[in-house]
């Protein structure tokens, strides 16, 4: 997993990006709807994680393997990405994104025993995800989740770090995050990934999800540029 420019297509990239963003989506999202019961929270989060480490892996050299707004955003204001592709990755990250729900969704609904209004896409929520955790704890927790992970992007891919294994520390500190936020907000730390399933929840059921979203909008995004700006101070 690597920032640096590549001698990829713009379209190749933006491609990547999408296709990570979808992959993303079904496997961590749809490690809760359909397998949550038996693989619990743990096991959710290392789908997680590992969907990470797999795209990492496979768009890394492409791309960077953002897949997630917050990361482009933070690459942005860390200087290593410019405008242009800061506002292309986050389109095509959301669109990969809703494209997963869209068949997450096509692939859950095969249970007869699935309702969406019940089981849902995993979307995101600080009202009924999370056993009372209100709005403010919310807003914190993702920030502070965010900078966390962010931060290990930063330094997994510092020209000085370790080759090769940038994927595996970024996957494993989303892992991490995922521990303790997935009993909070079901966890965003990337705002597409919280995009997609609250879009599809929403053209099917009547939920919160979309009501919702600017929380997993506004937190991560400020807590991938905390990690650009501390990220900064550590170089200097």
């Amino acid at each position: 997993m690597t920032h640096e420019e590549t001698p990829h297509t713009p379209i190749a990239k933006y491609t990547a990006e999408l296709i990570g963003t979808m992959i993303l989506v079904i496997m961590g999202c749809g490690s809760a709807v359909i397998a949550g019961s038996t693989i619990g929270n743990l096991g959710v989060a290392f789908a997680f994680g590992l969907s990470v480490i797999a795209m990492a892996y496979a768009f890394g050299r492409i791309s960077g393997c953002h897949i997630n707004p917050a990361i482009t955003i933070s690459m942005f204001v860390a200087g290593k990405i410019d405008a242009r592709d800061t506002a292309f990755y986050i389109a095509f990250q959301s669109i990969g994104a809703t494209i997963g729900a869209g068949i997450l969704y096509i692939i859950a609904s095969g249970n007869p025993g699935y309702n969406i209004a019940y089981n849902g896409l995993g979307q995101n929520s600080f009202s009924t995800s999370n056993n009372g955790f209100g709005l403010v704890p919310a807003l914190i927790a993702e920030i502070v989740l965010t900078f966390i992970f962010v931060l290990a992007v930063h330094g997994a891919t510092h020209e000085k770090s370790p080759k090769g294994f940038a994927g595996i520390a970024i996957g494993l500190t989303l892992t991490l995050v995922h521990l303790v936020g997935i009993p909070l907000t079901g966890t965003s730390v990337n705002p597409a990934r919280s995009l997609g399933p609250a879009l599809i929840t929403a053209i099917f059921d009547s939920t919160t999800a979309l009501s919702q979203l600017w929380v997993f909008w506004v937190a991560p995004i400020i807590g991938g540029i905390l990690a650009a700006l501390v990220w900064k101070i550590f170089k200097k």
